[in-house]
Protein backbone atom coordinates (compact mmCIF):
# COMPACT_ATOMS: atom_id res chain seq x y z
CA UNK A 1 0.00 0.00 0.00
CA UNK A 2 1.41 3.30 -0.97
CA UNK A 3 1.29 6.22 1.36
CA UNK A 4 0.98 9.75 0.06
CA UNK A 5 3.25 12.04 2.02
CA UNK A 6 1.68 15.46 2.51
CA UNK A 7 3.99 18.41 2.10
CA UNK A 8 4.77 20.29 5.32
CA UNK A 9 2.88 23.51 5.84
CA UNK A 10 4.91 26.54 4.77
CA UNK A 11 6.41 28.62 7.56
CA UNK A 12 5.93 32.42 7.71
CA UNK A 13 9.52 32.80 6.47
CA UNK A 14 8.74 30.58 3.48
CA UNK A 15 5.76 32.79 2.60
CA UNK A 16 7.85 35.96 2.91
CA UNK A 17 10.64 34.46 0.82
CA UNK A 18 8.25 33.57 -2.01
CA UNK A 19 6.71 37.03 -1.91
CA UNK A 20 10.17 38.62 -2.05
CA UNK A 21 11.14 36.51 -5.07
CA UNK A 22 7.93 37.44 -6.91
CA UNK A 23 8.44 41.16 -6.34
CA UNK A 24 12.07 40.94 -7.40
CA UNK A 25 11.03 39.15 -10.58
CA UNK A 26 8.38 41.81 -11.27
CA UNK A 27 10.86 44.69 -10.79
CA UNK A 28 13.43 42.93 -12.98
CA UNK A 29 10.81 42.23 -15.64
CA UNK A 30 9.96 45.93 -15.88
CA UNK A 31 13.67 46.73 -16.28
CA UNK A 32 14.02 44.14 -19.02
CA UNK A 33 10.86 45.42 -20.69
CA UNK A 34 12.22 48.99 -20.63
CA UNK A 35 15.52 47.77 -22.14
CA UNK A 36 13.74 45.90 -24.91
CA UNK A 37 11.54 48.91 -25.74
CA UNK A 38 14.61 51.14 -25.72
CA UNK A 39 16.44 48.90 -28.20
CA UNK A 40 13.40 48.57 -30.47
CA UNK A 41 12.83 52.33 -30.62
CA UNK A 42 16.45 53.41 -30.82
CA UNK A 43 17.05 56.34 -33.26
CA UNK A 44 13.33 56.70 -33.92
CA UNK A 45 11.50 59.99 -34.32
CA UNK A 46 7.97 61.10 -33.65
CA UNK A 47 5.93 59.15 -31.14
CA UNK A 48 8.54 56.42 -30.97
CA UNK A 49 11.07 59.02 -29.99
CA UNK A 50 8.99 59.80 -26.91
CA UNK A 51 8.72 56.07 -26.19
CA UNK A 52 12.48 55.69 -26.56
CA UNK A 53 13.16 58.58 -24.17
CA UNK A 54 10.72 57.16 -21.65
CA UNK A 55 12.28 53.69 -21.89
CA UNK A 56 15.76 55.11 -21.49
CA UNK A 57 14.76 57.06 -18.35
CA UNK A 58 12.92 54.00 -17.02
CA UNK A 59 16.13 51.95 -17.25
CA UNK A 60 18.08 54.68 -15.47
CA UNK A 61 15.48 54.94 -12.70
CA UNK A 62 15.21 51.17 -12.33
CA UNK A 63 18.98 50.63 -12.14
CA UNK A 64 19.45 53.55 -9.72
CA UNK A 65 16.76 52.29 -7.37
CA UNK A 66 18.02 48.70 -7.68
CA UNK A 67 21.41 49.97 -6.56
CA UNK A 68 19.86 51.89 -3.64
CA UNK A 69 17.82 48.94 -2.41
CA UNK A 70 20.59 46.41 -2.87
CA UNK A 71 23.15 48.65 -1.15
CA UNK A 72 21.17 48.35 2.08
CA UNK A 73 21.77 44.62 2.34
CA UNK A 74 24.89 43.76 0.31
CA UNK A 75 27.51 45.08 -2.13
CA UNK A 76 25.85 45.49 -5.56
CA UNK A 77 27.35 42.93 -7.99
CA UNK A 78 29.78 42.01 -5.19
CA UNK A 79 31.78 45.20 -5.70
CA UNK A 80 33.07 46.81 -2.44
CA UNK A 81 31.63 50.21 -3.28
CA UNK A 82 31.79 52.67 -0.35
CA UNK A 83 28.60 53.15 1.65
CA UNK A 84 27.04 49.90 0.50
CA UNK A 85 26.10 46.78 2.51
CA UNK A 86 24.98 49.21 5.19
CA UNK A 87 23.02 46.77 7.37
CA UNK A 88 25.74 44.07 7.67
CA UNK A 89 28.40 46.68 8.44
CA UNK A 90 26.41 48.90 10.77
CA UNK A 91 23.87 46.54 12.34
CA UNK A 92 24.94 47.42 15.90
CA UNK A 93 24.47 51.15 15.30
CA UNK A 94 21.14 50.48 13.61
CA UNK A 95 20.04 48.31 16.57
CA UNK A 96 20.97 51.06 19.03
CA UNK A 97 19.11 53.61 16.93
CA UNK A 98 16.04 51.36 16.79
CA UNK A 99 16.25 50.92 20.56
CA UNK A 100 16.33 54.68 21.12
CA UNK A 101 13.50 55.19 18.63
CA UNK A 102 11.23 52.68 20.40
CA UNK A 103 12.08 54.06 23.83
CA UNK A 104 11.49 57.68 22.87
CA UNK A 105 8.38 57.23 20.72
CA UNK A 106 6.57 54.25 22.21
CA UNK A 107 7.60 54.03 25.87
CA UNK A 108 7.50 57.65 26.92
CA UNK A 109 5.30 58.52 29.92
CA UNK A 110 2.96 60.80 27.98
CA UNK A 111 2.28 58.25 25.24
CA UNK A 112 1.83 55.32 27.61
CA UNK A 113 -0.47 57.24 29.95
CA UNK A 114 -2.55 58.62 27.06
CA UNK A 115 -2.96 55.19 25.46
CA UNK A 116 -3.92 53.43 28.71
CA UNK A 117 -6.37 56.18 29.69
CA UNK A 118 -8.00 56.47 26.26
CA UNK A 119 -8.29 52.69 25.89
CA UNK A 120 -10.98 52.57 28.60
CA UNK A 121 -9.62 49.32 30.03
CA UNK A 122 -11.92 49.32 33.06
CA UNK A 123 -15.08 49.83 31.02
CA UNK A 124 -14.05 47.07 28.63
CA UNK A 125 -13.29 44.71 31.52
CA UNK A 126 -16.65 45.54 33.07
CA UNK A 127 -18.49 44.86 29.81
CA UNK A 128 -16.63 41.59 29.33
CA UNK A 129 -17.27 40.43 32.89
CA UNK A 130 -20.90 41.49 32.53
CA UNK A 131 -21.44 38.50 30.28
CA UNK A 132 -22.41 35.61 32.56
CA UNK A 133 -20.35 33.09 30.60
CA UNK A 134 -17.20 35.19 30.96
CA UNK A 135 -17.75 35.76 34.68
CA UNK A 136 -18.14 32.03 35.25
CA UNK A 137 -15.04 31.38 33.18
CA UNK A 138 -13.03 33.74 35.40
CA UNK A 139 -14.32 32.01 38.53
CA UNK A 140 -13.45 28.58 37.13
CA UNK A 141 -9.91 29.69 36.22
CA UNK A 142 -9.34 31.32 39.62
CA UNK A 143 -10.70 28.26 41.44
CA UNK A 144 -8.55 25.83 39.46
CA UNK A 145 -5.37 27.89 39.85
CA UNK A 146 -6.04 28.35 43.56
CA UNK A 147 -6.63 24.63 44.06
CA UNK A 148 -3.38 23.80 42.27
CA UNK A 149 -1.54 26.39 44.36
CA UNK A 150 -2.94 24.97 47.60
CA UNK A 151 -1.91 21.46 46.60
CA UNK A 152 1.69 22.60 46.07
CA UNK A 153 2.08 23.77 49.68
CA UNK A 154 3.43 20.83 51.69
CA UNK A 155 3.89 20.23 55.41
CA UNK A 156 7.61 21.00 55.22
CA UNK A 157 6.78 24.37 53.68
CA UNK A 158 4.47 25.20 56.59
CA UNK A 159 7.10 23.94 59.04
CA UNK A 160 9.76 26.15 57.45
CA UNK A 161 7.39 29.14 57.51
CA UNK A 162 6.64 28.64 61.21
CA UNK A 163 10.24 27.99 62.25
CA UNK A 164 12.07 30.42 60.00
CA UNK A 165 9.61 33.31 59.67
CA UNK A 166 6.78 33.32 62.21
CA UNK A 167 8.48 32.12 65.40
CA UNK A 168 11.50 34.47 65.10
CA UNK A 169 9.14 37.34 64.34
CA UNK A 170 6.94 36.52 67.35
CA UNK A 171 10.02 36.34 69.55
CA UNK A 172 11.13 39.80 68.47
CA UNK A 173 7.71 41.43 68.75
CA UNK A 174 6.55 42.24 72.33
CA UNK A 175 3.23 40.53 72.84
CA UNK A 176 1.98 42.57 75.81
CA UNK A 177 1.22 45.86 73.99
CA UNK A 178 -0.49 43.93 71.20
CA UNK A 179 -2.67 41.89 73.56
CA UNK A 180 -3.41 44.92 75.73
CA UNK A 181 -4.40 47.02 72.75
CA UNK A 182 -6.60 44.31 71.22
CA UNK A 183 -8.28 43.57 74.55
CA UNK A 184 -8.90 47.27 75.18
CA UNK A 185 -10.46 47.75 71.74
CA UNK A 186 -12.62 44.66 72.19
CA UNK A 187 -13.87 45.90 75.57
CA UNK A 188 -14.55 49.38 74.21
CA UNK A 189 -16.68 47.94 71.38
CA UNK A 190 -18.32 45.29 73.66
CA UNK A 191 -17.08 42.55 71.35
CA UNK A 192 -16.49 40.21 74.29
CA UNK A 193 -20.16 40.12 75.30
CA UNK A 194 -21.05 37.77 72.49
CA UNK A 195 -18.27 35.40 73.52
CA UNK A 196 -19.38 35.55 77.16
CA UNK A 197 -22.98 34.80 76.17
CA UNK A 198 -21.84 31.85 74.11
CA UNK A 199 -19.68 30.50 76.96
CA UNK A 200 -22.55 30.88 79.48
CA UNK A 201 -25.01 29.11 77.16
CA UNK A 202 -22.63 26.22 76.58
CA UNK A 203 -21.79 25.99 80.28
CA UNK A 204 -25.47 25.97 81.28
CA UNK A 205 -26.27 23.22 78.77
CA UNK A 206 -23.34 21.12 79.98
CA UNK A 207 -24.29 21.53 83.65
CA UNK A 208 -27.88 20.44 82.94
CA UNK A 209 -26.79 17.47 80.79
CA UNK A 210 -24.08 16.20 83.17
CA UNK A 211 -25.44 16.44 86.75
CA UNK A 212 -23.79 13.19 87.83
CA UNK A 213 -20.35 14.42 86.76
CA UNK A 214 -20.81 17.68 88.71
CA UNK A 215 -21.96 15.78 91.85
CA UNK A 216 -19.07 13.37 91.57
CA UNK A 217 -16.53 16.21 91.36
CA UNK A 218 -18.10 18.03 94.34
CA UNK A 219 -18.47 14.80 96.33
CA UNK A 220 -14.76 13.99 95.99
CA UNK A 221 -14.01 17.14 98.01
CA UNK A 222 -16.44 16.36 100.85
CA UNK A 223 -15.00 15.25 104.25
CA UNK A 224 -14.64 11.51 104.56
CA UNK A 225 -16.57 11.36 107.78
CA UNK A 226 -19.80 12.95 106.51
CA UNK A 227 -22.73 10.59 105.82
CA UNK A 228 -23.25 9.65 102.18
CA UNK A 229 -26.91 10.75 102.19
CA UNK A 230 -25.91 14.17 103.46
CA UNK A 231 -23.24 14.47 100.77
CA UNK A 232 -25.80 13.63 98.09
CA UNK A 233 -28.23 16.27 99.35
CA UNK A 234 -25.47 18.90 99.54
CA UNK A 235 -24.02 18.14 96.08
CA UNK A 236 -27.53 18.16 94.58
CA UNK A 237 -28.18 21.57 96.12
CA UNK A 238 -24.83 22.92 94.97
CA UNK A 239 -25.46 21.70 91.41
CA UNK A 240 -28.91 23.31 91.38
CA UNK A 241 -27.53 26.63 92.63
CA UNK A 242 -24.73 26.60 90.06
CA UNK A 243 -27.19 26.06 87.22
CA UNK A 244 -29.51 28.76 88.57
CA UNK A 245 -26.61 31.19 88.97
CA UNK A 246 -25.34 30.59 85.41
CA UNK A 247 -28.87 31.06 84.01
CA UNK A 248 -29.26 34.24 86.01
CA UNK A 249 -26.04 35.67 84.59
CA UNK A 250 -27.16 34.71 81.08
CA UNK A 251 -30.50 36.50 81.43
CA UNK A 252 -29.22 39.69 83.05
CA UNK A 253 -26.88 41.85 80.89
CA UNK A 254 -26.08 44.00 83.95
CA UNK A 255 -25.37 41.16 86.36
CA UNK A 256 -22.69 41.78 88.96
CA UNK A 257 -20.65 38.85 87.66
CA UNK A 258 -20.59 40.39 84.20
CA UNK A 259 -19.54 43.73 85.66
CA UNK A 260 -16.84 42.00 87.67
CA UNK A 261 -15.59 40.22 84.54
CA UNK A 262 -15.54 43.50 82.59
CA UNK A 263 -13.60 45.16 85.40
CA UNK A 264 -11.15 42.26 85.49
CA UNK A 265 -10.57 42.39 81.76
CA UNK A 266 -10.13 46.17 81.75
CA UNK A 267 -7.57 45.89 84.50
CA UNK A 268 -5.79 43.15 82.59
CA UNK A 269 -5.68 45.33 79.46
CA UNK A 270 -4.21 48.22 81.48
CA UNK A 271 -1.66 45.95 83.15
CA UNK A 272 -0.58 44.50 79.79
CA UNK A 273 0.03 48.01 78.52
CA UNK A 274 1.62 49.60 81.58
CA UNK A 275 2.53 47.04 84.30
CA UNK A 276 6.10 45.65 83.90
CA UNK A 277 5.48 42.56 86.03
CA UNK A 278 2.40 41.54 84.01
CA UNK A 279 4.30 42.24 80.80
CA UNK A 280 7.16 39.97 81.90
CA UNK A 281 4.73 37.16 82.73
CA UNK A 282 3.03 37.59 79.35
CA UNK A 283 6.38 37.44 77.53
CA UNK A 284 7.36 34.35 79.53
CA UNK A 285 4.06 32.70 78.59
CA UNK A 286 4.70 33.61 74.96
CA UNK A 287 8.15 32.00 75.06
CA UNK A 288 6.79 28.80 76.62
CA UNK A 289 4.10 28.59 73.95
CA UNK A 290 6.59 29.15 71.13
CA UNK A 291 8.93 26.49 72.51
CA UNK A 292 6.16 23.94 72.96
CA UNK A 293 6.28 21.21 70.25
CA UNK A 294 2.51 21.32 69.91
CA UNK A 295 2.77 24.76 68.27
CA UNK A 296 4.26 23.32 65.09
CA UNK A 297 1.94 20.31 64.94
CA UNK A 298 -1.06 22.53 65.60
CA UNK A 299 -0.02 24.93 62.85
CA UNK A 300 0.36 22.06 60.37
CA UNK A 301 -2.96 20.53 61.41
CA UNK A 302 -4.71 23.87 61.15
CA UNK A 303 -3.25 24.46 57.69
CA UNK A 304 -4.20 20.98 56.48
CA UNK A 305 -7.75 21.40 57.75
CA UNK A 306 -8.05 24.81 56.11
CA UNK A 307 -6.59 23.47 52.86
CA UNK A 308 -9.00 20.53 52.78
CA UNK A 309 -11.99 22.80 53.32
CA UNK A 310 -10.87 25.32 50.70
CA UNK A 311 -9.88 22.68 48.15
CA UNK A 312 -13.16 20.83 48.56
CA UNK A 313 -15.17 24.01 48.14
CA UNK A 314 -13.07 25.17 45.17
CA UNK A 315 -13.53 21.82 43.43
CA UNK A 316 -17.29 21.89 43.93
CA UNK A 317 -18.96 23.86 41.07
CA UNK A 318 -21.82 24.70 43.44
CA UNK A 319 -19.60 25.23 46.49
CA UNK A 320 -19.80 28.28 48.73
CA UNK A 321 -16.44 29.66 47.62
CA UNK A 322 -17.28 29.53 43.91
CA UNK A 323 -20.71 31.02 44.50
CA UNK A 324 -19.18 33.85 46.50
CA UNK A 325 -16.51 34.45 43.88
CA UNK A 326 -19.11 34.57 41.12
CA UNK A 327 -21.24 37.01 43.10
CA UNK A 328 -18.26 39.30 43.73
CA UNK A 329 -17.22 39.20 40.07
CA UNK A 330 -20.74 40.03 38.92
CA UNK A 331 -21.05 42.87 41.44
CA UNK A 332 -17.69 44.24 40.35
CA UNK A 333 -18.74 44.12 36.70
CA UNK A 334 -21.99 45.91 37.54
CA UNK A 335 -20.11 48.65 39.38
CA UNK A 336 -17.73 49.13 36.48
CA UNK A 337 -20.66 49.44 34.11
CA UNK A 338 -22.52 51.97 36.25
CA UNK A 339 -19.78 54.03 37.91
CA UNK A 340 -17.80 56.09 35.40
CA UNK A 341 -15.83 57.72 38.22
CA UNK A 342 -14.66 54.33 39.45
CA UNK A 343 -13.57 53.38 35.92
CA UNK A 344 -11.64 56.63 35.62
CA UNK A 345 -9.87 55.99 38.92
CA UNK A 346 -8.99 52.42 37.95
CA UNK A 347 -7.74 53.56 34.53
CA UNK A 348 -5.59 56.17 36.23
CA UNK A 349 -4.17 53.55 38.61
CA UNK A 350 -3.48 51.23 35.69
CA UNK A 351 -1.72 54.04 33.84
CA UNK A 352 0.36 54.81 36.93
CA UNK A 353 1.36 51.16 37.23
CA UNK A 354 2.33 50.86 33.57
CA UNK A 355 4.24 54.15 33.68
CA UNK A 356 6.09 52.96 36.78
CA UNK A 357 7.00 49.70 35.04
CA UNK A 358 8.11 51.56 31.90
CA UNK A 359 10.24 54.04 33.85
CA UNK A 360 11.88 51.29 35.88
CA UNK A 361 12.22 48.55 33.28
CA UNK A 362 11.69 50.31 29.91
CA UNK A 363 15.41 50.63 29.20
CA UNK A 364 15.86 46.92 29.88
CA UNK A 365 12.99 46.06 27.55
CA UNK A 366 14.28 48.15 24.67
CA UNK A 367 17.83 46.89 25.30
CA UNK A 368 16.59 43.49 24.13
CA UNK A 369 16.57 44.93 20.60
CA UNK A 370 20.24 45.90 20.75
CA UNK A 371 21.36 42.72 22.49
CA UNK A 372 19.50 40.53 20.01
CA UNK A 373 20.89 42.32 16.94
CA UNK A 374 24.41 42.31 18.41
CA UNK A 375 24.26 38.51 18.63
CA UNK A 376 23.37 38.22 14.96
CA UNK A 377 26.00 37.77 12.33
CA UNK A 378 26.09 40.69 9.87
CA UNK A 379 24.90 38.52 7.02
CA UNK A 380 22.23 36.92 9.18
CA UNK A 381 20.94 40.33 10.28
CA UNK A 382 20.80 41.49 6.64
CA UNK A 383 18.90 38.37 5.56
CA UNK A 384 16.41 38.62 8.43
CA UNK A 385 15.63 42.27 7.79
CA UNK A 386 15.44 41.84 4.03
CA UNK A 387 13.08 38.91 4.46
CA UNK A 388 10.65 41.11 6.39
CA UNK A 389 10.90 44.41 4.48
CA UNK A 390 12.54 43.45 1.18
CA UNK A 391 9.25 42.73 -0.60
CA UNK A 392 7.97 46.23 0.12
CA UNK A 393 11.32 47.75 -0.86
CA UNK A 394 10.90 46.27 -4.35
CA UNK A 395 8.12 48.80 -4.89
CA UNK A 396 10.87 51.43 -4.83
CA UNK A 397 12.39 49.77 -7.89
CA UNK A 398 9.00 49.47 -9.60
CA UNK A 399 8.12 53.08 -8.85
CA UNK A 400 11.55 54.19 -10.00
CA UNK A 401 11.01 52.45 -13.31
CA UNK A 402 7.58 53.98 -13.88
CA UNK A 403 8.36 57.46 -12.57
CA UNK A 404 11.65 57.47 -14.47
CA UNK A 405 9.82 56.71 -17.68
CA UNK A 406 7.33 59.54 -17.12
CA UNK A 407 10.13 61.98 -16.30
CA UNK A 408 12.00 60.86 -19.43
CA UNK A 409 8.97 61.56 -21.61
CA UNK A 410 8.55 64.96 -19.95
CA UNK A 411 12.19 65.90 -20.50
CA UNK A 412 12.04 64.75 -24.13
CA UNK A 413 8.88 66.83 -24.63
CA UNK A 414 10.56 69.93 -23.21
CA UNK A 415 13.62 69.31 -25.43
CA UNK A 416 11.43 68.97 -28.55
CA UNK A 417 9.50 72.16 -27.76
CA UNK A 418 12.68 74.13 -27.12
CA UNK A 419 14.25 72.93 -30.36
Amino acid sequence: MSHVMSAPAPTPDDVRRRGLRRMRALALSLLVLAAVVYLLTLDQDGVLGYVNAGAEASMVGAIADWFAVTALFRHPLGLPIPHTALIPRRKDELGKGLQDFVGENFLSEEIVRERITSAGVSARVGAWLGVDENARRVVVEVAEVSAVGLSKVRDEHVEALVHEALVPRFREEPISPLLGGLLGEALQDDLHHGLVDLALAELGDWLRENPDTVREVIGERAPWWTPERLNDRVTLRVHTEIVRWVDEISRQPNHRARAALDSLLRQLAEDLLHEPDVQRRAEALKERLLEHPAVLSSAISLWNALRRVLTSSLDDPDGAVRRRLLLEVQNFAARLGADAELCARLDARAADAVVFAVERYGSELTAVITHTIERWDGREASDRIELHVGRDLQFIRINGTLVGGLVGVLIHTVAVLMS
